[in-house]
């Protein structure tokens, strides 16, 4: 039980802000670490369907809102991720050869395209958020976890781009049949969860979320010959945006 509670506080510690008790990085501490990795998304949705109740009562203004639900995940995560999405947008806008692309990941300053991504992203989030209600939310919410989920699954299936990173290290350290199995019980618990709440839009969230994870592989195979860290990161921010934009979109259709 030790080393799974150790698991748990190295996951939270590694991507989340959440302060958590000091542990070692030991590989037997990291096994399971991964398996948390969607609790943490648990824990964003929680924050925003509480954000969202709290404004049923003091009704502030539309865009202080979407700005406060747009920035929970932000500060529970830190930005580890967005890191991932900009990094990744300099790489494939560079049209270089895959080594080069993978040299640009590691790359710490940030280039033009990562700069205009992140202002698209960020606009195109908040035209989202702005458009939706609590039945599209508590959708949503569900889609943090499943998000990371699919993310979690591609760590410990998909084929690495390089020994070296944040990915290769979580990825050689977890028991890896253990945490796939993990994760499908976690990506199938969401599917469950969200069709229940709203069938056409739990639908929609989930197959978006899944055609996502067939391009995150697509891609990453074909532009960097595997996943990083840096790509996992540009695959959940990506897919959040995407999961957004999709039950929004058919709630609008549907006269939600």
């Amino acid at each position: 039980m030790k080393k799974i509670g150790n698991s748990f506080i190295i996951a939270f510690a590694m991507y989340s802000k959440i302060p958590m008790p000091r542990t070692e990085w030991t590989k037997d501490n990291m096994k399971y670490a991964m398996c948390f990795f969607p609790v943490i998304g648990a824990v964003i949705g929680a924050v925003i369907l509480l954000w969202n109740y709290i404004q049923g009562y003091a009704g502030f203004g539309n865009s202080f809102y979407t700005v406060v639900l747009m920035m929970i995940p932000v500060l529970i995560t830190g930005g580890i991720h967005l890191d991932g999405l900009l990094d990744t947008s300099d790489a494939l806008s560079s049209y270089k050869p895959m080594d080069q692309k993978l040299e640009i990941l590691k790359d710490s300053h940030a280039g033009a395209f990562a700069i205009i991504v992140g202002i698209c992203y960020f606009f195109l989030l908040f035209g989202c958020y702005s458009e939706t209600n609590a039945r599209m939310l508590s959708v949503l919410a569900i889609g943090f976890m499943l998000s990371r989920a699919l993310s979690g699954l591609a760590i410990v299936s998909f084929r690495m781009a390089k020994n070296t990173g944040l990915a290769a290290t979580f990825s050689d350290m977890a028991v890896k049949s253990r945490v796939k199995m993990v994760m499908i019980i976690y990506i199938i618990l969401c599917a469950v969860g969200m069709i229940l709440l709203e069938p056409v839009l739990g639908t929609v969230c989930f197959l978006s979320a899944l055609f996502m994870f067939a391009y995150y592989r697509h891609m990453s195979y074909q532009k960097f010959g595997g996943i990083t860290g840096d790509l996992a990161g540009f695959f959940l921010q990506v897919c959040e945006l995407v999961m957004a934009a999709a039950v929004v979109i058919t709630a609008k259709i549907i006269g939600m």
